[in-house]
């Protein structure tokens, strides 16, 4: 986002050669409602005795150069990559399973599509660079 607005002039993928469909790392993005809503249902354990684990995600990844696609295409923006070296201890494929918070909350992540995560990104970043240009404007 920071890219198509201008305050960055590239976005680094980090590795391309990963045992992925297409080479770049796989990732489940969840919306920050999603995750703000499980914690509020998590809560109602805090009574019970015990250790509760529970895995916030969408049980569905998606390849950085997808996130960077649909951001192109979002922003009808020019994204500019820049390919740079894995990260040490990048695994490949991250992916939550939400079952155990499905089945016991009946949690859904209701905001977690990817166009809605970018689509709320963009948005924000547009009142960030136009807050951080109105501050640069003023000095």
């Amino acid at each position: 986002m920071q890219v198509a607005s201008g305050r960055r002039k590239f976005f680094a993928i980090y590795g391309d050669d990963y045992s992925t469909p297409d080479g770049t790392c796989l990732r489940d993005y969840v919306h920050v409602l999603d995750i703000a809503e499980a914690h509020i249902l998590a809560l109602q354990k805090m009574d019970t005795p015990g250790f509760h684990v529970y895995n916030i995600g969408t049980g569905r990844s998606y390849s950085v150069r997808e996130v960077w696609r649909a951001a192109e295409e979002i922003t009808r923006m020019k994204v500019r990559v820049d390919r740079a070296p894995r990260r040490p201890g990048d695994p490949a494929i991250l992916c939550a399973c939400p079952q155990k918070l499905m089945n016991e909350f009946g949690w859904k992540p209701e905001h977690s599509g990817l166009r809605e995560i970018i689509r709320g990104a963009w948005e924000w970043e547009q009142v960030e660079s136009n807050s951080s240009n109105a501050v640069l404007n003023t000095k």
